[in-house]
Order: structure tokens, then sequence, then C-alpha cells
């Protein structure tokens, strides 16, 4: 990759029992505190090698020098600013490329405190974890608007439903994944991966734990979330249609089922007063509508099947896809 900057090319083969951990970390326009993130982040953990991966997405400022000169081993460089998921994907595909063991992922505006990696380390070394998810605990945070409190509340509970994941904060991003974890996700949006993640780990079994973190004041302004509002909307359909993904038959059935009782209701209603009038009208628009919502509920419950058998391929093309990574971004491969 021509627009990859590396100030430590050569491999440390006598670190080959280490377990090699990639710190990644997205970042746009974060020249002012990006240097104060690498610096955090502990490069004495026993056991660890640790490196450092910045994804700069196309910022306007000195981003990746900064980042160069703070000591980061490996900088991508996006042309334009992609946004928060692919930048996150492309990282995260890197770090296995480098044969990871874990990735770490954080954030470049020095709001998470980097010296409580050891604490996201420890569940995936000790084999009890394939991600670790971090709470920070914002009805704590004096610092953290009203707004977004309410909106990190809002955006756990529903993903917590529909995942079936006790998750707490549900938009922190500070966060570890295991090799295989890594392999098995597949970040589909172009906006935000956090609850996607989460919702796509379990329905595919992967064991998540929870830890809590610390989470400083922000010195400016975030460039994710400029519009509340925005930032909501985008998240919520990425929320959607992750679960639509994952539960075809369950949503679409759901959906038909609904539609269809409710033309039922209104079938119901006519057919009373004709039992009783001999007569349809003045019910004629009822009976019409009656007659329209159960063939589109039935319809949504035949799209449901459908949608279920095109499930049951999608699970199969991530399994070869998992086995092409695998094989892609093998370790023995990637240190050679």
């Amino acid at each position: 990759m021509s627009n990859i900057v590396s100030s430590d090319e050569k491999k440390d083969t006598g670190n080959a029992k280490k377990k090699l951990l990639v710190v990644m970390i997205p970042a746009y326009n974060e020249e002012k505190s990006i240097q104060k993130v690498i610096k955090e982040i502990p490069r004495n953990i026993p056991g660890v090698e640790t490196k450092v991966l910045v994804i700069n997405d196309g910022s306007t400022d000195n981003t990746a020098q900064a980042a160069k000169e703070a000591g980061a081993d490996y900088i991508l460089t996006n042309k334009k600013n992609l946004g928060l998921a692919p930048t996150f994907k492309r990282g995260m595909d890197y770090a296995l490329e480098l044969g990871a063991d874990i990735i770490i992922n954080t954030d470049a505006d020095f709001q998470y405190n980097q010296s409580e990696i050891p604490k996201l380390l420890k569940p995936i070394l000790d084999g009890k974890a394939d991600i670790v998810l971090t709470d920070r605990h914002v009805w704590k945070l004096s610092h953290m608007p009203l707004g977004k409190k309410l909106g990190n509340s809002i955006a756990s509970f529903v993903t917590r439903k529909v995942s079936g994941y006790p998750v707490h904060d549900a938009q922190s991003g500070y966060r570890a994944f295991s090799r295989e974890a890594a392999l098995r996700i597949n970040v589909m949006s172009d906006y935000t991966y956090v609850a996607e993640t989460i919702i796509q780990a379990a329905n595919k079994n992967l064991k998540m734990v929870q830890v809590d973190c610390e989470f400083r004041k922000r010195q400016d302004k975030s460039r994710l979330i400029s519009n509340i509002f925005n930032y909501a909307k985008r998240a919520g359909l990425t929320i959607i249609r992750t679960y639509t993904r994952y539960k075809p038959l369950k949503v679409f059935l759901s959906l038909g089922t609904v539609v269809f009782i409710v033309g039922l209701a209104f079938a119901l209603r006519v057919l009373v007063h004709y039992i009783k009038t001999g007569m349809v009208s003045p019910y004629i628009p009822s009976a019409i509508l009656s007659a329209i919502l159960m063939i589109v509920g039935f319809q949504l419950a035949v799209l449901a099947l459908l949608a279920d058998i095109i499930d049951a391929e999608r699970r199969i093309n991530e399994e070869v896809l998992y086995r092409i990574k695998k094989e892609q971004f093998s370790k023995d491969k990637s240190r050679e």
C-alpha cells in the first residue's frame, strides 16, 4: 500500500512468542490531541507486543504528521473523508493483515484513558471473552450534555432489545477484539459501527464482556456527532438494517401479522354489518381497505419466508468470507 507510513518496518523476531496487540485510532482533524493519545498508550505490557495504527480519515490538518512524530508505527490515509464506519473497517482489516492477535479501537480525541488498555486486554488474554466493551457510566458524567446522555441511553436500550445482549453503553467505541472476533465481524454501515458490531457479535455467538472506563471531557466539538438529531437518525437506521439483516423472518412475519390483523378487524366490522342488514353499504371503503390490508399482510408473510431463505444464504456467505479472510490474513504470511 503506497499510503502506509511505517516508523518500524522491521519485525522484532525476539518477541515471536508475545501476543501482537494493534491499537487502532481512527482520526479526522485531531492534530491537537492525537499525540497525547499515542504517548499514553502503554508499550510495556507483559507478554504483549504493542503497535499503534492510525487511520487518517482524509484530515485537512496535520493529523498524520503529528501521529508520526508521536511514534505511531503505522499510518493509513484515506484520500477523502469516508466516515467512521469505513475507516474502522479499514483499520480492522489492516490490523489483521499485520497479524494482530488482539485489536483495540480507541478515539483520537483523548477522552479515553489509554492506560486502561491492560483492563481491556485481560478478558481476552484469559480466554474469557472475544470482545470487550467499555461502560462510561454516562449518567455520572457531569461534562456530558443531557441530550447526549438521553441519546446514549436510548441507543443502548434499543441495542439491548435487538441484540439480546445486556449492553450498558452501546455507543462507547473503546473496545477490544480477539483475532477470531475481528475475522467474524463484517461492518456494512457507512456511518457508525458501534451498535452493528454488538448485534453481529450476539448473532454470531461471540462472547462479550463489559468493563468500566474513564471518559474525559472533550476540549472541542465532536467530529462525528455535530448534530445529535442527524446522528440519532443515521444510527437508528443502521440498527434497523442490521437487525433486519439478521432476523428477517421475525421482522417481516411480525409486520405481516400486524397488517393482516388490522385488515381482519375492518373485515369483521363489514361482516357484522352485512349479517345485520344484508348490505355492505355504507362500509364499502372499509371492505376495500380490509381486502388490501389482508392481501398486503399475506404478501409480507410470504416475503418473510423468502427472506428466511436468503438469510440462510447469508450465513453460508459469511462463513465463506470468514474462511477467505482467515486465509488472506494468515499470521504466518503477515509475519514472514
